[in-house]
Order: C-alpha cells, then structure tokens, then sequence
C-alpha cells in the first residue's frame, strides 16, 4: 500500500467520517431526546468552543470574551424580534433582517473588544477578555431597557424551524452550520493570512521586524472569531427561545474554555468533542446519588486529570494511539509529532 493510500484511510480521516454518517443519521439512531435536546446543544457550543480554539490554537490568543460576543447577539436578537409580553426592546423585525443586524452588533462589539486586548498578552490578554465577560454580563443584567435580571423570553425563531411541527429541522441546520464553520476554519488558517497569524503566534516581534503588523492581524483574527461565537449565539437562542444574563456568566465563561481544553486546546476537533463530553455530564451526572449537584466539582476533577494525563486533551490521547499503530505499519513513515508542540492541524 503506497504512503498516498495510507493517508487516505488514516484514523482520523476514517474517524471523521463516521462522526460525519453518524451525525447525518443521528435522528434515525438515537431518541428524539438526544437529537433536540444534547446533540443539537453539542454542535452550538462546539461552534463557540471553535472560536476559541482557533485564536488559541493559530493566533496564540486564549480569549474567555467568547460567551460574551456570543451573548450579544443572542439578547441583540431577542430585542429586536420579540413584540410584547417581555423584556427587552420588543422591537418586532422579521427574524431574517433581525439575524443580520445582531450578528452585526456582535461582531462590532468583537471589533471594539479586539482593539482594546490586540495588543496584549498572555495572561493579560486572558484577563482583559475575561473583564469584557464580566462587563458584559452585568450590562444586561442591570439595563432594564435592554435585558434585566430575568432577560428575554418567547424569542421567536423561523417558522420552518419550528421543534413542534420539524422536529429535526433546528438540529440539522445545527449540523450544517457547524461543518461550514469547520470547514471555514480550516480554509481561514492555511491562507496567507492564516499562515501570517501562525507566525505571529510564535513569534511576534519577528514578524514584526518583518513588516507584518502584528496588531493588525490579532485584531483581524479577534473579529472573525467573534463571528465565529456570534453564530453560535444565534443557534442557542433558536435552541433555547429565551436568553439571560446567567447564560453569558462566568459559570458559562468557564464552561467553554473547560469544553475546549477537554476536547483539545490546539485542535479543531477538540470543540465538539469536548462540547459531546460536557453536554452528556452535565446531562447525566445530576442523576448519579453521590454527584447530584456538584456537577463543576465533577467537571474540575476531569479537567485537572484531562491536563495532567494530557495537555493536548482528548485529541491528544487520540493522537497518541493513532499515531503508535500507524509506526508498527511496515514501511511507514509517519514521525510521531511532540507533544509538547502545540502545532495546529486543525
């Protein structure tokens, strides 16, 4: 078998594609349940996961402003899309014109955040990002106007989405919004300008001797994950119809920067592994009699084992066993990557 061929059915390619049928087929294997309330929940917060990964993983950022963006155009929506009967603006747009202008509002205030945190770094960038969480967490919780502590109920979502009548409908547009989003992910950082930012994640005062403006690109990269998250608000507030400042808390903060590191910090695919393995203990721990609810204690203790078994997280474990069979393949020559190299493959 020639290298070419072995490429091809690589596990990960093989993996890939069974993810992918069995993602395609989930409303014909699993219960209704599954598919509306975990899966679908699964691939939005993979979406907000995958915002983060790609600046950490190809700009070198760790952003926890994340949940923020994604909170803004989720209450920018609810605002102007509901008519009565809740809080908020009650403006009552159609839900296309209504969509445009949150995820515009979104990625304005992405722009404003990536302004003010492009020129920082390291943890000073981690903590500027977290203070655009926390801000914008208690805006809407104390601007009556636009929010308040109860935030928006009854947010209508497109008729052709409708849980009651299409069932499914709300989780396969979830599907095909988070391939494209990989996809573009993927495309985004093996352009120029991807490459730019992966030099500049290693080494920016290089890149900057070079004639690269470096702020430039972090700001550039901050924007467009921003509308990375912003996406993904917009599917959680057709998911869950209703949205509020404990959505966008520093509980919720933390969860996808947990759901990231669980998947793997520097992959991808991290996102929605990750997202999977948060989605179904936060689903089933309750249940258990000795957890009950001390669900973040339970998700700690996995993500302080998930870090020190493995830096890189579920991926990394991945990568390891994928990686010692294919050397026992006669003829292989496939090197093992270190796994102190936090090199991007997305």
């Amino acid at each position: 078998m020639t290298a070419a061929r072995r490429s091809q059915l690589s596990p990960d390619r093989v993996a890939g594609t069974v993810f992918v049928l069995l993602a395609a087929f989930a409303p014909l294997i699993f219960s209704a349940y599954w598919v509306s309330a975990l899966l679908t929940q699964m691939l939005f917060l993979g979406v907000v996961a995958a915002s983060l990964i790609f600046l950490s993983a190809f700009g070198g950022m760790v952003s926890l402003a994340q949940t923020a963006i994604y909170g803004v155009a989720g209450f920018a929506l609810g605002n102007l899309t509901t008519n009565g009967n809740t809080k908020g603006l009650n403006l009552g747009w159609a839900e296309l014109p209504g969509i445009v202008v949150a995820v515009g509002i979104a990625l304005l205030v992405a722009l404003v955040f990536g302004a003010l945190a492009s020129r920082s770094y390291g943890i000073y960038f981690l903590m500027i990002t977290l203070v655009f969480s926390v801000i914008a967490n208690l805006f809407f919780g104390q601007v009556t106007t636009v929010s308040g502590f109860g935030g928006i109920s009854g947010i209508p979502i497109p008729e052709f989405l409708s849980r009651t009548a299409h069932p499914d409908r709300l989780y396969f547009v979830t599907l095909a919004v988070a391939l494209a989003v990989y996809a573009t992910l993927r495309y985004v950082a093996r352009t120029p300008f991807g490459l730019t930012l992966q030099g500049i994640r290693d080494d920016p005062v290089r890149m900057a001797s070079l004639g690269y403006d470096v702020t430039r690109h972090r700001l550039l990269a901050f924007t467009f994950a921003g509308l990375i998250a912003a996406i993904g608000g917009i599917l959680f507030v057709w998911w869950n119809a209703q949205i509020a400042p404990s959505t966008i808390g520093l509980g919720a903060t933390i969860d996808v920067l947990v759901i990231a590191v669980i998947g793997g910090l520097y992959r991808l695919e991290g996102a929605w592994l990750g997202a999977l393995v948060f989605v179904l203990i936060n689903n089933y721990a309750p249940d258990v009699g000795v957890i009950g609810d001390r669900f973040h204690t339970l998700i700690g203790v996995i993500f302080l084992v998930i870090v020190l078994v493995s830096p890189n997280g579920l991926i990394g474990l991945w990568e390891r066993a994928t990686v010692g069979r294919r050397r026992t393949v006669p003829g292989d020559i496939t090197q093992e990557r270190s796994s102190a190299e936090p090199t991007p493959v997305g």
